[in-house]
């Protein structure tokens, strides 16, 4: 799957279940690890952590492979790397902390 298919679908299942705030940054060019990330926003421990393993599980259906998942236990921010694709899932709290969408995009 090309790295802008790849992009199109985890977006759609970010928006399956209702992830907030749907940041996508185009990294290429400033990080040998990926080519895109996905940021968004979920409003609960729980509900960051639905999302993300929904994504990982569609993933898995359409014969993605998953490079590693992090942070799941908690869900305070869980992470998803799918290779060209890196899904950040986090509570608003700990998104205005880290303030992503501010480091990558200097």
């Amino acid at each position: 799957m090309q790295s802008s298919e790849l992009l199109s679908f985890v977006q759609q299942k970010v928006e399956d279940m209702k992830g907030r705030d749907i940041v996508i940054l185009d990294v290429r060019g400033k990080s040998s690890i990926t080519d895109f990330m996905v940021i968004c926003s979920g409003t609960s421990n729980r509900h960051t952590k639905s999302i993300a393993d929904h994504v990982a599980q569609e993933s898995k259906q359409a014969g993605i492979s998953i490079m590693g998942i992090e942070g799941d236990k908690a869900g305070e921010w869980v992470l998803l790397d799918l290779g060209d694709v890196v899904v950040h899932v986090m509570l608003d709290d700990t998104r205005s902390f880290y303030q992503l969408e501010k480091l990558w995009s200097a």
